[in-house]
């Protein structure tokens, strides 16, 4: 490993900044949220930072330079190649359930931990490898589960511990694994943690949590909430406030306390000897804070809507608690590893790979949200989304992978609007547009080198909802926002309009099975769409379908390890609208295509013909989101 640089000072240049992990990580953030270009970088390089810090103090005002060097020079190092991973996470494809509106099993309205029992056979059909649960703990269900109030139970509208161990068989007799989801950033107001530390702030329990002293009308420090206001509680019966990043009965918990590190350790440990297969880890970049919890810098809290996240997205003792729980939770007594799986936002790839690079032993897989939106666009934006972004960003992120790196690759999932929606921005409402481009992004996904997530719905082509009112949501962010932008001035048409943008209800919404376990009108989330032929029993009934595209695909992939493991070229990189790619292994290869725009596109001379596996004979003409997975044969391949 090399050794680690000195710290940077103003009197470094931009691009001695840029080169290091987490200074480009940075410096690519800020011209994404800004929408800026990217060659601003080689224009700037040559200035020193306190040069640039006077050029634009007018814009971002004073002490930017000091905060992103505070950051930066705590991960200088620049992340080792590592070795490849032979763990089967490489080859899998992981299906995200969301419970509550998954499979009802009991006729509730509320998806179930036996409803996903009844539906094994149909995940093993698709090809799946492996579950991942959205929360199934004890929760009063202020954020739908991710404020968790007890973590050895389950919550009761899901089932029982004997559910789950039923479910954790039935996924393994299928050969299936299963993970779940954990979140120990934080836990609900009501967990007896947190209620002991309110009864006592200076016993034991107080420093489980950031309890802060002051008067009630001043927070302890000016960091935002990602789900609106301030990020901290007045709790009258402590006299304290209490930190919160998200809803407000979503209490921080403090790691910085070895009794919390050893806590959740032990849950790990608890689960895992329960069978589960390992977990994803919610916000799990958010765990380790400053001490004394400084102010957020203005300009990046502007810039990133909120205030303080410098801070903490890759907090100080981050690596050492990943470090410490990978080897106290998540390693078993034969000493094989559980899964661990992070949710990573503001994390950008350098972050990526210091967080999940073999030789880091810290996580194994990161989720990076940066593919979601374009640049200047955030979720609440109403627009079409350009799949040549997306194709820039992969082969970007391709192109910089190393032998002990992976990247999970994902499109949807429970927080974010459907791709599907953003790519069709309406054209989808035609069926033949939103198959087509369905199929696309289901190729994409699962031929792109990487680990692939799907999220319940993919399989079936589900598209955003067109949802009445706000009493038909259910989501706390959306709810929240709401009333935040008619409170600051905005009417009320254009405040809904930007919460149907970029509402999480959209991907929650039930799913359509078109028998007799359908969601009835007593749903705890409306769904309106009706379209016919998009219900999970019409598509398995239709060999063109999308379910069916997506069960080929899985299966090529497991017959194929060219499509997993397999080195990644880029054919014709620099055609708009266009995408290919070369897949290749012991002496097998694919060619993958597509047309990435709802054009007909004259297909490149690059002089590459391969057999059609998935998809029709490629002629001169790709149709409109065509693509196309052929087989090239050994001639090619020796040229």
């Amino acid at each position: 490993m090399n050794s680690r640089p000195g710290p940077l000072t103003p009197r470094n240049r931009v691009r001695e900044l840029y080169a290091t992990p987490l200074g480009r990580d940075i410096v690519d953030k800020i011209l994404l949220q800004s929408g800026a270009p990217g060659s601003l970088v080689k224009l700037a390089g040559g200035l020193r930072l306190s040069t640039l810090e006077r050029l634009t103090r007018r814009f971002t005002g004073p002490g930017l330079v000091d905060a992103l060097l505070g950051l930066v020079n705590q991960h200088t190092e620049p992340v080792p190649d590592g070795e490849p991973s032979q763990a089967w996470w490489r080859e899998a494809v992981f299906y995200q359930i969301y419970p509550r509106s998954f499979c009802d099993a009991n006729g509730d309205g509320i998806g179930d931990l036996r409803g996903i029992s009844s539906r094994l056979d149909y995940l093993a059909e698709l090809g799946v490898d492996c579950l991942w649960l959205s929360p199934i703990f004890a929760s009063p269900n202020e954020d739908m589960g991710y404020d968790i109030s007890d973590y050895r139970a389950v919550m009761a509208e899901m089932g029982t511990l004997t559910d789950v161990d039923e479910l954790v068989a039935g996924c393994h007799q299928r050969g299936m694994r299963i993970i779940l989801d954990l979140v120990v950033n934080h836990t609900s107001a009501r967990h007896a943690w947190f209620q002991q530390a309110i009864a006592d702030p200076d016993g034991r329990y107080g420093d489980y949590y950031f309890l802060r002293e002051g008067a009630p009308d001043r927070p302890p420090n000016n960091w935002d909430s990602f789900f609106s206001g301030p990020a901290w509680r007045w709790i009258p019966e402590a006299d304290r406030w209490a930190l919160h990043l998200f809803a407000a009965h979503q209490m921080d918990l403090n790691w910085s306390n070895p009794a919390v590190r050893d806590e959740v350790a032990d849950i790990v440990g608890w689960w895992l000897d329960r069978g589960v297969d390992g977990f994803r880890l919610d916000v799990i970049n958010y765990i380790s804070k400053p001490d004394g919890l400084p102010d957020g810098n203005p300009f990046v809290g502007r810039l990133m809507e909120f205030t303080g996240i410098e801070h903490y997205f890759y907090g100080p003792q981050l690596d050492e608690y990943l470090r410490e729980l990978r080897r106290d939770g998540f390693t078993r007594p034969d000493g094989s590893v559980a899964v661990m799986v992070g949710e990573t936002p503001g994390i950008g790839v350098e972050g990526a790979r210091l967080l999940s690079n073999t030789s880091r032993a810290e996580l194994d897989l990161v989720f990076n949200f940066d593919v979601l939106d374009l640049p200047g666009r955030t979720r609440w934006h109403d627009y079409r989304y350009d799949l040549n972004y997306l194709k820039r960003f992969w082969l970007s992120w391709q192109q910089r992978l190393r032998p002990g790196d992976w990247i999970a690759l994902f499109l949807d999932n429970h927080d974010n609007p459907r791709m599907l929606s953003k790519v069709g921005h309406g054209d989808e409402r035609d069926p033949a547009v939103r198959t087509s481009i369905a199929k696309l992004l289901a190729t994409l996904q699962l031929t792109m080198r990487g680990t692939p997530f799907l999220f319940q719905g993919q399989e079936l082509a589900a598209t955003n909802q067109s949802f009445a009112g706000l009493d038909e949501l259910r989501d706390v962010e959306s709810l929240n926002r709401y009333q935040e932008l008619l409170v600051a001035g905005t009417a009320p048409e254009a405040a809904w309009a930007q919460i149907m943008a970029g509402a999480r209800d959209h991907a929650r919404v039930p799913i359509r099975w078109g028998d007799d376990q359908d969601f009835g009108p007593t749903a705890w989330l409306p769904g309106r769409d009706d379209t016919p032929g998009f219900t999970a029993a019409e598509q398995q009934a239709e060999p063109d379908s999308v379910w069916h595209w997506y069960r080929q695909l899985i299966a090529l992939r497991r017959e194929h390890p060219a499509l997993t493991r397999g080195s990644f070229r880029p054919v014709e990189p620099g055609r708009k609208d266009y995408l290919a790619y070369v897949r290749e292994l012991d002496g097998e290869a694919w060619l993958i295509e597509a047309n990435l725009s709802g054009r007909p596109r004259r297909r490149p001379r690059h002089g590459l013909v391969a057999e059609p596996v998935l998809g029709r004979p490629a002629g001169p003409t790709l149709g409109p989101w065509e693509t196309i997975v052929g087989r090239i044969d050994a001639v090619q391949q020796r040229r």
